[in-house]
């Protein structure tokens, strides 16, 4: 017995003088858009129809995620730690309720940042210009910049800082300040110059950086223990997420303090650290990605037998035989990371120092000439 489709279609004439013969009576403003192409061959359109199963599954699955969403959301509660310049910024999802949004770091976190960055856009200004000097297309610039740094600096008595603080962001201000007359008054610069410049302000931008360091985790460690709490046994079926760049996987400091409160067997359970384009995402998409990682451990069970197969990439062992092969193929060495198993509490970035070399903190760090 052979299955009938429900959708009848008329018989078509599929002879080659039918699908090649151009219409002759195509008036002129159809012909703007009518071009003569070859004719769609019969493989090309059923390969279309089968990549377009691809394409109906992305639209199915973006559909069927907003009901996922709706029901996870009613179940469990969720803290998004998203990266801000303000020194992050937490939410707590819980059922039934408004979002809880956690309120700031600090002020003064910024201006420990801000203060340290405007060094890091003297070296920026400078570096990219270290070929072409004589130019002077740095000057403008540079002269803006410095009126900035001067503003910052005339203004610094008003900020609310400790006398040491205050007194630390003076002398970044005021070496910014130094070396910019400097490089305007002689008409160039050097890289020794910018060198000299970068560790005489080194010592002050590793205070601030203390500082804020310091005053982000010691923010976020209370709101989240006050979190914990507050949602008592809940505590035990909440998810929680952070968003990072290469550059703040390791070490990422809002991952880490959640972390202190989940306790390891929740480490990519239920605690995730999801890389993002930028630094800035939003609390949409980041509910898009946990709730997409959570429910696809549905899928991997009912297909492959194992919630956490989905997790990874699906193909990556398969891949990984056949790079071994190929690898041989091409007489190269093979270089894979170790088949781990799919469920793994393991910290998300790099923790097994025997696998590096050099200084691990800034103070271990050893300046040359």
């Amino acid at each position: 017995m052979t299955s009938e489709s429900p959708f009848q279609f008329s018989s078509v004439d599929n002879s080659a003088s039918t699908r090649n013969a151009p219409d002759q009576n195509l008036p002129d403003y159809m012909k703007v858009i009518v071009g003569d192409f070859p004719p769609t061959t019969r493989a090309d359109v059923a390969i279309r129809n089968v990549l377009e199963l691809n394409l109906a599954m992305m639209g199915i699955y973006d559909t069927a995620l907003k009901k996922y969403q709706k029901t996870f959301l009613a179940r469990h509660p969720v803290i998004l730690a998203l990266f801000t310049g303000q020194g992050g910024k937490l939410t707590l999802y819980r059922p039934n309720k408004e979002p809880l949004h956690a309120p700031s770091v600090p002020v003064h976190y910024q201006v420990y940042k801000s203060v340290s960055h405007s060094s890091m856009a003297v070296f920026e200004l400078v570096g990219s210009n270290l070929g072409n000097v004589s130019d002077r297309s740095w000057v403008a610039p540079m002269c803006s910049f410095r009126v900035a740094n001067q503003s910052a600096l005339d203004g610094l008595d008003a900020v609310d800082l400790s006398v040491e603080t205050r007194d630390n962001q003076a002398i970044i201000l005021g070496s910014n300040i130094k070396f910019m007359d400097a490089c305007l008054g002689n008409g160039d610069y050097a890289f020794a110059d910018l060198r000299k410049y970068a560790q005489e302000v080194k010592p002050h931008l590793q205070k601030n950086i203390h500082w804020a360091a310091t005053t982000q985790v010691e923010h976020w460690m209370k709101v989240v223990k006050d979190w914990k709490e507050m949602l008592g046994p809940d505590w035990d079926k909440t998810y929680a997420a952070s968003n990072t760049l290469y550059v703040t996987r390791q070490n990422n400091i809002l991952f880490s303090v959640l972390a202190q409160f989940f306790g390891s067997e929740a480490m990519n359970t239920r605690l995730f650290l999801f890389e993002t384009p930028e630094f800035v995402t939003t609390p949409e998409l980041m509910l898009n990605v946990l709730i997409r990682t959570v429910s696809d451990r549905s899928v991997g069970q009912v297909f492959f037998g194992d919630d956490y197969v989905m997790d990874y990439e699906l193909m990556g062992g398969d891949a990984r035989k056949a790079i071994e092969v190929e690898g041989k193929k091409y007489g190269i060495p093979v270089f894979l990371p170790p088949l781990v198993p799919f469920h793994s509490n393991e910290w998300p970035f790099r923790i097994d120092p025997g696998q590096g070399q050099g200084p691990a903190t800034i103070e271990q760090i050893k300046t040359g000439g």
